[in-house]
């Protein structure tokens, strides 16, 4: 109808009749919202597309990027092998202290990164509570070395799967499960057939919000690997150091990159967020 209230002829349709926002409301939205599509909108419009491949086809942001290449893969991986069957334990065992044990496996996500950096120095240093002893009887040190950067990109990464897949096996739906065990499946079957892939939407959620941290990890990083090119330096230190010697454009660049793999992931995330509505 010609000049009717949408409202009322959304009800006339019988459908659900969409609110209108206070305009306080809108200007504290729209403020947010600007809050953040500035500063993002400032790195592109900044950004130098003309000199964009000589400032990435440079040797050290080429080594960068395939370090926080293998890092972001290293750290996801060992969140999955590790995280899932941790997530599976506090969601369905029940022992002593597990409040305690979950306190501390998702402390690292609050934790400032350079104090879990120090943590990680002081437990797996050459004079830490265990890395003396790696250093002593294995001749292993791990501090300043790519695999420091992995050890430290994956604590700060796994409480992010554990988090998202305990909630998703403390949800299940446990009739199947429960028929699986009365027809005589094992436990070890029952977690792999049926737990697992009704799991798997929230596994793979988990596994994204892991890279993406793990892609930005900075502080955990340079206080347990340190940021040495080709071997600790990964793209968020490596912007840090081009900061540093003057080379605003090549940080950018490097921004850039990142900007486009976080999109990306967010990108792959739509769908099990989509699925939450």
């Amino acid at each position: 109808m010609i000049g009717a209230d949408p409202s009322t002829v959304s009800e006339s349709r019988g459908e659900r009749p969409v609110p209108r926002p206070p305009p306080a409301l809108i200007l504290l939205g729209a403020a947010a919202a600007a809050f953040f599509v500035v500063p993002l909108t400032a790195l592109l419009i900044r950004a130098p597309w003309s000199d964009l491949p000589s400032l990435l086809g440079d040797p050290a942001v080429i080594a960068a990027l395939r370090l926080s290449a293998i890092t972001t893969t290293s750290a996801t991986v060992l969140s999955l092998v590790f995280g899932v069957p941790l997530a599976w334990l506090l969601a369905r065992a029940e022992f002593r202290g597990k409040s305690l044990v979950r306190a501390f496996v998702l402390l690292p996500m609050v934790l400032p990164p350079v104090v879990g950096g120090m943590a990680l120095l002081l437990a797996l240093g050459r004079r830490g509570l265990v890395g003396q002893w790696l250093d002593s009887l294995l001749g292993v040190t791990l501090p300043f070395t790519t695999t420091a950067a992995v050890i430290a990109t994956t604590f700060v990464a796994m409480p992010f799967l554990v988090i998202t897949v305990e909630a998703a096996f403390r949800n299940l739906d446990s009739r199947m499960e429960d028929a699986a065990v009365t027809l005589g499946a094992g436990t070890g079957t029952v977690f792999w057939r049926i737990t697992l892939p009704l799991a798997a939407p929230s596994i793979a959620a988990g596994a994204c919000l892991s890279a993406a941290r793990a892609l930005g990890e900075f502080g955990a990083t340079i206080t347990f690997a340190g940021s040495v090119e080709g071997r600790t330096q990964t793209l968020p230190l490596a912007v840090l150091a081009a900061l540093e010697s003057n080379d605003p454009d090549a940080a950018i660049a490097m921004s850039l990159v990142m900007m486009a793999l976080s999109m990306i992931i967010l990108i792959a995330l739509r769908r099990y967020w989509l699925a939450l509505r």
